[in-house]
């Protein structure tokens, strides 16, 4: 579940951030400073980077708040405007690499992601933070985005500007990368702990 959900926040704070109270805007970036470092880390894997983000991202909240119209819960407006400046970063990025978001995507992988057999039990996932680490931009995105952040296909081909195929065939792409990741992360857990319990 995204930590943004968990945040709840006055809705007079909202109203006075909506005046320009600066109080207000403090009380909301304390709040949500964290959440919004640690999803635009994951997408940029630099922390410098993931900082900038974080400095775009309350502009942005500040300077649009006086539109936000209370229909979802304040978090998730300000999550939405971090995944955009986060994807505006990405794209930049490939870019400058003269990349596009569809390089390396050219097929689809066919069969439902769930079928694929990367347990969701974090238990099972001995060093996911690594394995998502070694992701291609694209598949890393749209795998925080669908499995943490809980945005539908539909949303993610929208922030992307693609078709919600691009977004399933991307999901089950990466799913079948991280299997064989995870896989030897607990075989050298297990061979660890072997070695610990007979030592």
């Amino acid at each position: 579940m995204s930590k943004f959900a968990s945040i709840q926040i006055d809705p007079a704070i909202v109203s006075r951030a909506a005046k320009g109270d600066a109080r207000a805007h403090e009380i909301l970036y304390r709040a949500f400073a964290t959440p919004v470092y640690s999803l635009c880390l994951r997408f940029t894997r630099v922390p410098a980077h993931a900082e900038d983000l974080v400095q775009e991202t309350f502009i942005e909240v500040m300077r649009s708040i006086g539109g936000f119209r209370g229909e979802a819960a304040i978090g998730s407006w300000i999550r939405r405007i971090a995944v955009s400046k986060a994807l505006m970063f990405l794209r930049s990025a490939w870019t400058s690499r003269g990349q596009s978001l569809a390089d390396d995507w050219e097929d689809l992988t066919p069969g439902d992601a769930s079928n694929l057999g990367v347990s969701r039990h974090p238990d099972d996932a001995m060093d996911l933070d690594s394995a998502l680490a070694n992701l291609p931009d694209v598949s890393r995105a749209v795998i925080w985005l669908h499995d943490v952040e809980g945005f539908t296909h539909k949303e993610i081909a929208q922030m992307m500007g693609k078709t919600e195929s691009f977004s399933k065939s991307q999901l089950s792409r990466a799913y079948q990368r991280l299997r064989p990741m995870l896989s030897q992360a607990a075989d050298a857990h297990g061979i660890a702990a072997g070695a610990m319990r007979s030592s």
